[in-house]
């Protein structure tokens, strides 16, 4: 039997969604990364989504004349279940040449933000406002896809029918509350003190409802920070799904192909790959959000030892003074600051790293952290 490496041993990551966590999580956790899932949004489960992906399906294969789309949130999330499918570049190829009705502004802001064009807009936002514009112009013999929202089609699946027109209902699971509200404020204040490593998303309404609890928080500016410094990784599973976080300057990672496998497949490169490592004589060190591994083996190292070990890794090769390791240490905001603590939170790190010569003294000086020699 093969054993999976466990490149991302000591990495902390949060899923935000609810449909299939579990298989995403686990996909995750068996290259050992602690999971935590928190969803922002609630899924009323009783929405076939299998069904909706057979009627994608056939969309793709025979084409459609017209595409009704009643709200945006319902646009968005077939397209991800398309994306997650791997279907939703083909998808809205298909979709830029039917004709595109839209019931509203918000229906048509979820098209344009999909690069979809409305060709034509319900201002009064009602589903029979739409059934009379095109039955005056008449349906027969067409193919009219129709996006529900969960709670039914208001009527105009049958009047279509009834005019000639051959309907493919879309129904499209209805999106809810968080089911654990509580979980979902601990993990963004958690993301924002620099908790997690990762923060993976495969939904582009959950993404905005994370967003939603940033700003409601007052933290955005702190994850756009952890972000930019490369110390917090946000990746989506496709570009529908990005394009919330993209807004915001996230600047999440997406993989080449809309899946999920893809989506592991692409965290693991940007967070166990070797090459973002530290190349130190004791072995490859990664610094992770709330541990560090060397050659992927979490060390045993306390959160000072941890807050030391970061800071040496900052300027690997350079000398870190013991007044520079103050700075990180819990002790930093006292007046009086004494150097001995330095000193006894390096001698704990040595202890957690055994025999493993990663922390070198340089007399009179301070730390520093030795790089391998070149090969």
């Amino acid at each position: 039997m093969t054993t999976v490496a466990p490149v991302l041993a000591g990495c902390r990551v949060l899923v935000t969604a609810q449909r299939r966590s579990e298989e995403l999580a686990g996909a995750l956790s068996r290259r050992g990364a602690e999971v935590v899932c928190a969803a922002t949004l609630g899924v009323v489960p009783h929405i076939d989504e299998v069904r909706l992906l057979e009627r994608t399906r056939e969309i793709l294969a025979d084409g459609i004349d017209v595409l009704v789309v009643t709200t945006g949130i319902g646009f968005r999330g077939w397209l991800d279940t398309a994306e997650t499918a791997g279907l939703a570049e083909e998808l809205l190829a298909v979709l830029d040449r039917a004709r595109v009705v839209a019931r509203g502004p918000k229906a048509r802001g979820a098209l344009q933000a999909a690069g979809l064009r409305a060709d034509w807009v319900a201002e009064s936002e009602t589903s029979a406002e739409i059934a009379d514009f095109l039955l005056t112009e008449g349906v027969a013999d067409q193919r009219i896809a129709v996006q529900h929202h969960g709670a039914g089609d208001d009527g105009l699946d049958s009047r279509f029918t009834a005019a000639g027109a051959d309907v493919v209902p879309l129904e499209v699971y209805r999106w809810g509350p968080p089911p654990d509200p509580d979980a979902v404020e601990t993990a963004l204040r958690q993301v924002a003190a620099g908790g997690f490593d990762a923060v993976v998303f495969t939904s582009a309404p959950a993404a905005q409802a994370w967003l939603d609890g940033l700003a409601r928080l007052d933290v955005t500016g702190a994850v756009l920070g952890l972000v930019g410094s490369g110390r917090l990784l946000v990746a989506a599973v496709g570009p529908v799904t990005a394009d919330p976080l993209v807004r915001e300057g996230l600047a999440p990672v997406v993989p080449e192909r809309s899946r999920m496998g893809a989506l592991v497949r692409r965290v693991i490169m940007e967070l166990g790959d070797d090459a973002e490592g530290i190349r130190t004589r004791a072995g490859v060190l990664h610094v992770r959000a709330s541990a560090a591994t060397l050659d992927h083996e979490v060390l045993p190292v306390s959160p000072s030892g941890l807050a030391v070990l970061r800071r040496l890794a900052a300027t690997p090769g350079r000398v870190v003074s013991r007044e520079q390791l103050l700075d990180v240490l819990p002790c930093a905001a006292s007046p009086q600051r004494d150097p001995h603590t330095a000193e006894v939170a390096v001698a704990r790190l040595r202890e957690a790293c055994g025999r493993r010569p990663l922390v070198q003294t340089v007399i009179k000086r301070g730390y520093m952290l030795p790089v391998a020699d070149p090969a």
